[in-house]
């Protein structure tokens, strides 16, 4: 299906301009931030003096889905949903550890830690996302994800 690989290639633009604009007009997107993000200063990159909208492990989840995009724009075909789910479990990993740690009093994360693992997670969901968008039917993707994997 054409129309599939010409909305995969949007998308793909879409993650980077978010990315983009969340560097460089924070102060413009900050009440959009409220909506998906706390917005804590403290658990917050800032450029230029200017607090981003969105916490650390939010751009770290907007960046991996950024790194992950245009090579699953190219190769992210069907997948087993079981196997989707256990990529998804594996990359949200490093993000829950960190978050469970923080919430029971265990640790204090710095910026980079969050934004770093909250990376595999932005990409898994990007992946997953583009897997599933690959514009094949319902029925020629269940039958490639049948087939055993070599």
């Amino acid at each position: 299906m054409p129309h599939a690989r010409i909305w995969r290639g949007v998308l793909c633009l879409a993650i980077g301009l978010w990315v983009a604009a969340l560097l460089l007009a924070p102060a413009a997107l900050f009440p959009i931030g409220a909506f998906i993000c706390h917005q804590r200063p403290e658990r917050s990159f800032f450029v230029h003096g200017q607090q981003l909208p969105v916490c650390a492990r939010c751009t770290g989840l907007y960046a991996g889905a950024l790194l992950a995009a245009p090579l699953a724009l190219l190769t992210a075909g069907p997948l087993v949903a079981a196997r989707a789910r256990t990529l998804l479990a594996l990359a949200a990993l490093p993000t829950l550890i960190t978050w469970i740690l923080e919430f029971a009093g265990f640790a204090h994360f710095s910026n980079i830690v969050r934004f770093t693992a909250a990376l595999p997670l932005g990409g898994a969901a990007s992946w997953l996302v583009f897997a599933v968008t690959d514009g094949r039917s319902g029925t020629a993707r269940a039958r490639d994800a049948a087939q055993p994997v070599r």
